[in-house]
């Protein structure tokens, strides 16, 4: 049982990091031989942009260049992917966004065949989502910020791509509120990360019990 915790801060003192060492740490108390690594996306210098590399690789005319190589590594090597990212205009940041971008690539995380069409190559992989947000929860609820988060990352990246995402979690008031709390909804978390049932502790991003 391994999981990969990707934080996406530029800040290694941030609340998000702090979020993502819980979780980390909760998995690696979970159960024997559980473990958990924890892919600091800014501190080890991961370039997000798109480039004709990229696109050469998503044209099937060259593979894919070698960090984002190594990227699907990782996560291949992950029985769990945890993505941990302080909410940026009502989504992921940018640096978070362009790993996505880069890493979820044709021909990996998806494929088309003739005949089957659309080839989801990810089914096997079990995501958690955890953003922080420093809006309240009424917020998120009367403009919609809850459905649309969902319907782009949820169900638009992971679903796309066959994978199952276990937990899809908004941590209201990461800015004002006492963080104590937010930590142990995160060490919990880890903890609970590889339930044999995967439901146990699930939530929606109201932050109400499924």
């Amino acid at each position: 049982m391994h999981a990969l915790v990707v934080v996406a801060h530029p800040d290694p003192g941030s609340l998000s990091h702090g979020i993502a060492a819980q979780v980390a740490e909760g998995v690696s108390l979970s159960a024997p031989g559980a473990s958990a690594e924890l892919a600091d996306l800014a501190a080890e210098g991961f370039d997000p942009r798109f480039g004709a590399a990229d696109l050469a690789a998503h044209r099937r005319e060259a593979p894919p260049p070698p960090d984002v190589v190594a990227e699907q590594a990782r996560i291949n090597r992950a029985d769990a992917l945890v993505l941990v990212y302080p909410v940026y205009w009502w989504s992921m940041p940018g640096l978070l966004k362009g790993w996505v971008d880069r890493v979820f690539t044709n021909g990996w995380a998806f494929d088309f065949l003739e005949g089957a069409g659309l080839v989801k190559k990810l089914r096997r992989l079990r995501v958690h989502l955890v953003a922080l947000a420093g809006a309240d929860a009424g917020t998120y609820a009367r403009h919609g910020y809850l459905g649309a988060m969902r319907t782009q990352i949820d169900h638009g990246i992971f679903g796309y791509c066959g994978a199952h995402v276990a937990r899809s979690e908004l941590l209201f008031d990461a800015q004002s509120q006492d963080p104590a709390a937010h930590l142990a909804t995160a060490r919990a978390l880890g903890r609970t990360l590889f339930d044999a049932s995967g439901k146990t502790g699930a939530t929606d991003k109201a932050g109400v019990h499924a």
